[in-house]
């Protein structure tokens, strides 16, 4: 399994840094590719020399709400005839063992576990059935949620899209080294399973995602769909510890901390 990266040389670059470089993980060894999905590989440096940061740096980050009929219910909510859309801002990533800042302004944050996909190449107006053709591959992603500012606000932006609440990685695999249909996501905290689901639960499919989601915005190189989240979302506090795995792909590990 091929795990491609981005990271910086500096230890203090920060997660949304733009000059971050791209390259592939091979045990402790980082192996610069130059561009992304590039498989031309360049100069080596050690893991413990680099800061791997989020392992894209996309756009735009669509998010799709209550995509598991489970997830609605226990919120309360209803099903979605249609995919609920919503985005958060590049500014909101963050990647594998950076710190999830609680912000003082909530007073209940959230985790949400899901599959992240990663679009390949450019599309607008795409056919639900040529879905697969824009993907690149896979990650983990923690859609991190002030729930009760997600609630007061009536809209989303807020209480999704403080800094640090996107947690991305550690890493993307290739959607031909990674089978997405065996797959199964379980989000822990501090060890203890809350969230288990499947891709096959998902209400709308990828290829209804795509094509819905691009019918009115296009779609880019590195762009990030986070697909939505099982049942068992709940919250975090500071000190505690999440983690999202995704069976054959990795695991995207956090500690909370206070704002």
């Amino acid at each position: 399994m091929t795990k491609y990266i981005r990271f910086a040389l500096s230890k203090d670059a920060e997660p949304t840094t733009a000059h971050g470089l791209y390259g592939v993980l091979d045990g402790d060894k980082v192996i610069e590719t130059g561009r992304l999905f590039s498989r031309d590989f360049a100069e080596d440096h050690r893991l413990e020399q680099v800061k791997l940061l989020p392992p894209v740096m996309p756009s735009k980050i669509v998010c799709v709400g209550r995509n598991y009929v489970d997830h609605a219910k226990e919120l309360g909510n209803d099903v979605p005839v249609e995919p609920l859309i919503f985005l958060k801002p590049p500014s909101s990533l963050i990647t594998s063992g950076d710190a999830i800042v609680y912000p003082p302004q909530s007073a209940r944050v959230d985790f949400e576990g899901e599959i992240g996909v990663v679009i390949g190449k450019r599309g607008r107006h795409i056919g639900a059935d040529e879905a697969m053709g824009y993907i690149f591959g896979y990650t983990c992603v923690n859609d991190v949620t002030a729930r009760d500012l997600q609630k007061k606000d009536g809209q989303w932006t807020r209480g999704k899209g403080f800094d640090t609440f996107c947690a991305v990685g550690p890493w993307m695999v290739a959607k031909e080294e990674f089978d997405l249909g065996r797959a199964t996501l379980r989000t822990r905290l501090n060890g203890e399973v809350k969230q288990e689901g499947k891709p096959e639960q998902m209400i709308f499919n990828l290829g209804a995602i795509l094509a819905f989601v691009s019918s009115f915005l296009t779609l880019e190189p590195g762009d990030l769909i986070a697909t939505g989240t099982p049942a068992g979302v709940g919250p975090m506090q500071p000190g505690d510890q999440v983690s999202v795995e995704i069976e054959g792909l990795g695991t995207l590990t956090n500690t909370v901390i206070k704002g």
